[in-house]
């Protein structure tokens, strides 16, 4: 079984019993915040990637980092997938939780990409467009500058993509008169 089905599965699983215990919103930020954590500290990967490090050892390191700081129900969680040998797969579990979070509760991710830093009223703007296009509750929109494109910018949402940006019209009218020339 591939890992993503296998964190799928655990993600899934976090999330019923979050809604069934009414803490869903809390559990969320608290592997947002372990999920930084992680991000921070390549060691801690390390250590859970490890299959030579005992389980008990990992237990203790994630008790000693997480104990009162996060939700109850995570930090068992958190032992439950060590006990079952499936430490290695934890941060992939908890992103997909995050993917799984989003989906429930109708929110989307966005990239938009353009050739100078866009306004806070740009951006706003561009949140209402993409959540009115496609119906979604929440719109999360992360920005990147490449002054390769010239003006305009790119926006990605999921596996589509518009392009209005200058170099991207360049692109497609050099294409065009390359597939016309006589």
């Amino acid at each position: 079984m591939s890992v993503f089905t296998v964190a799928s599965r655990y993600a899934k699983s976090l999330i019923d019993l979050s809604k069934e215990q009414g803490n869903l919103d809390a559990v969320k930020g608290d592997i947002e915040q372990f999920i930084a954590v992680v991000k921070q500290n390549a060691e801690l990967a390390a250590v859970l990637k490890n299959p030579i490090i005992k389980q008990d050892k990992k237990r203790s390191i994630l008790s000693a980092l997480f104990d009162g700081k996060v939700q109850p129900s995570v930090m068992s969680f958190f032992h439950l997938l060590v006990t079952k040998g499936r430490a290695d797969i934890l941060v992939d579990v908890a992103i997909e939780f995050i993917r799984e979070y989003r989906v429930e509760k109708g929110i989307v991710q966005a990239t938009v990409t353009s050739a100078v830093p866009l306004s806070e009223e740009n951006l706003a703007q561009l949140k209402a467009q993409i959540a009115q296009e496609i119906k979604a509750n929440e719109v999360v929109l992360d920005t990147k500058v490449d002054a390769a494109l010239i003006g305009g910018f790119v926006i990605k949402v999921g596996d589509r993509q518009v392009d209005v940006s200058i170099a991207g019209r360049l692109n497609k009218l050099e294409k065009h008169f390359a597939a016309n020339v006589i």
